[in-house]
């Protein structure tokens, strides 16, 4: 199952906050809860409570708690990876390891005896997680995600995300990964320009960003790493997110006909299989819209990422919608309607033949 998923950041919030938030998020779905124990600093008991109270009211609500964890916590709090009563008892759903133990200590935290998740780190590049599946951990208790990066020029590259990826994909376990909203100001650290993993998110709308994971397909979870996001943000992750078919943002000209709008929001496009360098092809609208009328509007040069539809000019090929993926001549054959949201052209890379997908203004 794929869930989307919020952080907290407990030791800088008040319960009231949290759970107005934990509302919200639920109501778009939200089903995860990110939140970090790295280290207990002052009253000990007043810090557990306070994670109780908001881990309690999350599961009241049907959201799940993955709580961070450092192998310096387990010093502090006295107890040994072999008993995980404490976290079971604090209401957590899983622990997830910021820094590793032997491997041989992650596979025996998957055999608790209380079904707590134990999520690893997927960032590092190292054979880290061919190290612990050699100590046979229980699979159905193993996960693991990214890092976040709150210092801009330091999230991953694509390059390295898809290297590290690959390494756990192979295992079968469920992924997770981190978006960034961009008016969220919360974090664990007093320095942060965002929170998100891929370093190319850093500036994005939440929506290209939930649509590029989507479009990667190696990814199960995705949350938000920083707090606390808008209600447009959390809606149009919901909605990138839980949409049947990808969503690519698009900027329509002024002037469009009824039917033309008709065909750019309305339909669900198939890229064409026998693909071109130069073009996406949707052509099942020809065939729809083959009586309307397309006359041919003022012909521009047309680039990346121009969307189009056939004008009458263009015989049976008429009503035919395609996105440009490279510059390309026009001599009336094809109107240009619109044009993918400039931050979102890449998008294109990653659109495979036979995919679908919507248009969204």
């Amino acid at each position: 199952m794929r869930r989307i998923g919020v952080s907290l950041y407990l030791s800088k919030s008040t319960f009231e906050e949290d759970r107005a938030y934990l509302d919200l998020a639920r109501k778009y779905g939200f089903t995860r809860i990110f939140t970090s124990l790295l280290e207990i600093e002052g009253d000990t008991t007043e810090v557990i409570n306070k994670y109780k109270r908001t881990i309690d009211y999350g599961n009241s609500i049907g959201m799940e708690t993955i709580l961070d964890i450092s192998p310096s916590l387990f010093k502090q709090l006295e107890i040994g990876y072999d008993d995980l009563s404490f976290f079971n008892e604090l209401g957590a759903s899983g622990l997830r390891l910021d820094l590793g133990f032997t491997g041989l200590e992650e596979a025996m935290m998957t055999k608790n005896p209380y079904g707590l998740k134990i999520e690893v780190n997927m960032s590092s590049g190292t054979k880290y997680i061919d190290n612990i599946m050699s100590y046979h951990p229980n699979t159905d208790h193993l996960c693991a995600s990214h890092n976040f990066y709150p210092q801009k020029y330091t999230g991953i590259s694509q390059e390295h995300f898809e290297d590290t990826t690959a390494t756990f994909n192979k295992y079968h376990l469920t992924t997770a990964a981190f978006v960034t909203s961009q008016v969220g100001e919360l974090g664990p650290w007093p320095v942060q320009l965002g929170l998100c993993t891929l370093e190319s998110h850093r500036f994005l709308d939440i929506q290209t960003q939930v649509t590029h994971f989507r479009l990667m397909g190696t990814i199960d979870d995705l949350i938000i790493g920083n707090a606390y996001a808008s209600e447009e943000e959390l809606k149009a992750m919901s909605e990138a997110f839980f949409s049947p078919h990808p969503l690519l943002p698009m900027e329509s000209y002024d002037g469009l006909s009824e039917v033309e709008k008709k065909i750019l929001f309305e339909e669900t496009h198939v890229f064409r299989g026998d693909r071109s360098k130069y073009l996406v092809r949707s052509t099942a609208t020809r065939i729809k819209y083959k009586a309307e009328d397309f006359p041919v509007r003022d012909v521009q040069q047309i680039d990346k990422g121009d969307v189009i539809i056939g004008s009458n000019d263009f015989g049976q090929y008429k009503g035919e919608t395609q996105i440009a993926l490279a510059p390309i001549e026009n001599e009336g054959e094809r109107n240009v309607v619109g044009v993918i949201k400039k931050d979102a052209i890449f998008l294109l890379d990653y659109l495979k033949p036979w995919s679908s997908f919507r248009l969204v203004e």
